[in-house]
């Protein structure tokens, strides 16, 4: 009976964890740099496994770009009546997108304020499909593991700083999420009117290729 207890609590140990690593993965698109830098704290406490948090969040948000990217490459058009405020960022984003394809779609993950709109754009532009996977691929698997391990990093100094952090780590966790999501929001909307400039920037590009 005892192990029949254990065997069952151990196997919903194990499901909880596959769905927060599925939760992670699906709302990463939406919850942005939150996503992987509370998998990353949540990682430090115990809860998940750091690498599987990390490519829960790359693979999540991956599918999404390349989605929004289908999206783009099939619907543009329909994109732009049904949402007509976004035909002039999206024209601005075109001309750099098709002088730069593998640039923009090494970007996806890091174009601030047209995180979203990037990938559409890419898709409409006829970016090589392979090259977007690839370089979107790449984007989001450096996104994810760089956040990831900022998260881990917040757990390991608030350990050094306080000691205990069990105890309060819901706190922490709510608190990380409204810090990161104030950042983003400051960052996207200082970025948001330069994302063409930068895929044209030449320093920009000889970083990156």
């Amino acid at each position: 009976m005892v192990l029949a207890l254990a065997a069952q609590h151990s196997f919903l140990s194990r499901l909880s964890q596959v769905w927060a690593y599925v939760t992670l993965g699906a709302t990463s698109i939406f919850t942005e740099e939150a996503a992987p830098v509370v998998a990353g704290f949540a990682a430090h406490q115990g809860h998940l496994h750091v690498v599987r948090a990390a490519m829960a969040c790359a693979v999540g948000s991956w599918a999404a770009d390349l989605g929004l990217y289908m999206l783009g490459r099939w619907r543009a058009l329909a994109v732009a009546v049904r949402w007509p405020r976004l035909q002039k960022p999206m024209t601005r984003l075109l001309g750099a997108v098709q002088r730069h394809p593998w640039r923009a779609s090494l970007v996806v993950r890091f174009a601030y304020g047209a995180r979203l709109l990037l990938p559409i754009t890419c898709g409409a532009a006829r970016v090589s499909f392979a090259g977007f996977v690839i370089g979107s691929g790449v984007s989001a698997w450096l996104w994810s593991g760089i956040f990831t391990a900022v998260g881990w990093i917040f757990g390991s100094t608030a350990v050094v700083m306080i000691g205990h952090v069990r105890r309060h780590e819901d706190r922490f966790a709510v608190a990380l999420i409204i810090i990161v999501a104030i950042v983003v929001w400051i960052v996207t909307r200082r970025n948001e009117s330069h994302v063409p400039e930068e895929i044209d920037d030449p320093g920009f590009g000889r970083m990156l290729e």
